[in-house]
């Protein structure tokens, strides 16, 4: 970005339903305010009614509300009327390591930054490797930017810390998105790179990772496949802001952000 030395990325987690949705609408114009933001990075895979996908009109809400770029994971593909966006839309992002053939986009450049989405394999289907996914695409930002933000759709802390540390000085932050609660470890790696295992969730916070606490209490004492209801009340924004050196890409700061609203 000719002319700045810094450069302000606010990253969010999983949006879940309904008291998701109306967090981030009703929170966001001030983080971008209060941050001077130059990108906003948004995971929008369960912002729909059922807390599962991403309905198109919701797309188009986020970005006409600041949102620059939506990433993504495994609930991707469950909103019909989303689909034909995949290949359109260049900043609603897919995981990268899907196979090749699958619809959409698992990279993007916005605002001089570099965005790349992927997704773990522990706990999760099968897909072509995160590490060497990322490296591949890396050498292909690389030559247009040293800004590159990673959210990595990971179900194990474990994957998501290696990730980090694989990354490490390639990249200017790798977060975690997927588990819905935000971890306590945000921090600057050694070769500069911003991490945190886990944004946490854009959504209900009296639930048990966005759904109902009765039906997941059910679930765990009778070992049987309830569908989650998403729980309505009180919601929280939650993700970090990441402070990089525009030149280098190495990041700089990194800022914690756990906003409740009450409706």
């Amino acid at each position: 970005m000719p002319g700045k030395k810094q450069i302000k990325a606010l990253l969010l987690g999983d949006v879940y339903g309904n008291p998701g949705c109306r967090a981030l609408f009703m929170g966001l114009p001030q983080l971008i305010k209060t941050y001077k933001t130059d990108i906003v990075v948004v995971n929008g895979e369960n912002a729909a009614d059922n807390g599962f996908g991403l309905a198109y009109s919701q797309m188009r809400r986020f970005f006409d509300s600041g949102v620059d770029v939506i990433t993504s994971g495994n609930h991707i593909w469950q909103q019909e009327d989303l689909m034909s966006s995949l290949d359109k839309e260049p900043n609603l992002l897919r995981p990268a390591n899907y196979p090749p053939s699958v619809a959409g986009h698992g990279y993007t450049i916005v605002n001089g930054i570099g965005v790349i989405n992927l997704q773990g394999r522990y706990s999760m289907i099968p897909l072509d490797c995160p590490f060497r996914a990322a490296n591949g695409i890396i050498e292909k930002i690389k030559s247009k930017t040293n800004a590159i933000l990673v959210d990595f759709h990971a179900e194990s802390n474990q994957e998501k810390e290696a990730l980090g540390f694989w990354l490490d000085g390639k990249v200017s932050a790798v977060v975690g998105t997927h588990t819905h609660v935000q971890t306590a470890d945000a921090k600057i790696l050694p070769g500069k790179t911003a991490y945190i295992t886990d944004l946490g969730m854009c959504g209900p916070i009296d639930s048990v990772i966005g759904s109902q606490p009765s039906t997941s209490i059910r679930k765990q004492l009778l070992q049987m496949p309830f569908k989650p209801v998403v729980k309505e009340g009180k919601a929280a924004i939650r993700g970090v802001c990441i402070t990089i050196n525009a030149d280098n890409g190495n990041a700089e700061k990194i800022e914690v952000i756990n906003q409740e609203f009450g409706f």
